[in-house]
């Protein structure tokens, strides 16, 4: 019985793949790779020469039995085009099945880049909660930044590029404006880990290029001091009278008053009905 190793591979510096994954990689009788063609160039830089198969989210179940079979048959590695596999890929069936046909399955550790954005975040570390890419829809993105908005955790997020704009507005809506850390070109030649707030980072980020991981810190809960209800409902009242939609006023103020965001959008709404 073959064990699946699960091999991280550089997410960007190749001098982060570590010796014990170079021949881990060696040693296996067969690769399972996420793109064989992003594979294939690593393997050729260190001159390896372990038969690649591909294993993505289109073949994953044509593929499956096929790397299965081979677990039979000894040692199998898989990877991910970069960084840890098994997170936002689909590694969990394969890891899944492997376990459940009886083989070993051991980690080979090495970078991740929602890892190394959380470190260097600056932001709490000993509690987070890692969610992936955020939805593509806005109303399904929101819905998701709503379930999680009074949750104490930091936050980490995937974003591509071309959504990151949209998700930033989102984030300044529901969550309102907390610390954050924006992660791009982690390990690169231009790495950049970015601090501040979600309106601060629309404005520098307004040509978003390269993948990013946003560490976002977690609502302050009763570890802040709570404000007085007074005081909370004139500057509540102020917001309004801005023209601050209630939902924002809602996130903002929970995030700077240790109020609950449910509770405030409640008094927000009343203040809205009352002056119509």
């Amino acid at each position: 019985m073959g064990t699946l190793f699960l091999v991280a591979t550089p997410i960007g510096n190749l001098e982060d793949l570590s010796a014990r994954a170079l021949r881990t990689l060696r040693q296996v009788r067969l690769i399972a790779a996420e793109d064989t063609r992003v594979t294939r160039k690593l393997l050729s830089h260190f001159d390896v020469h372990t038969p690649l198969v591909s294993y993505f989210e289109h073949n994953k179940l044509t593929r499956l039995q096929a790397i299965l079979g081979r677990l039979g048959e000894g040692d199998v590695a898989l990877v991910s085009d970069a960084g840890t596999p098994g997170l936002n890929d689909p590694g969990y069936e394969l890891v899944r099945s492997a376990l459940e046909a009886g083989h070993d399955v051991s980690p080979v550790p090495g970078p991740a880049s929602p890892m190394a954005a959380l470190v260097c975040s600056g932001l709490p570390t000993d509690a987070f909660l890692y969610l992936g890419y955020l939805p593509r829809k806005k109303s399904e993105r929101r819905a998701a930044l709503t379930r999680i908005a009074e949750l104490p955790y930091t936050l980490i997020f995937l974003e591509s590029p071309h959504r990151l704009l949209e998700s930033l507005e989102d984030l300044r809506e529901v969550l309102g404006e907390r610390k954050m850390a924006l992660a791009r070109e982690l390990t690169k030649l231009h790495e950049e880990i970015w601090r501040g707030t979600p309106s601060e980072a629309a404005i520098h980020f307004k040509q978003p290029r390269g993948e990013f991981v946003l560490v976002v810190s977690g609502h302050p809960g009763t570890a802040s001091v709570r404000w007085e209800a007074d005081h909370l409902l004139r500057v509540m009242a102020e917001r309004l009278e801005a023209g601050v939609a209630p939902s924002t006023v809602a996130a903002t103020l929970a995030a700077e008053s240790g109020w609950g965001r449910r509770e405030i959008y409640k008094l927000a709404t009343q203040k809205v009905q009352g002056s119509a």
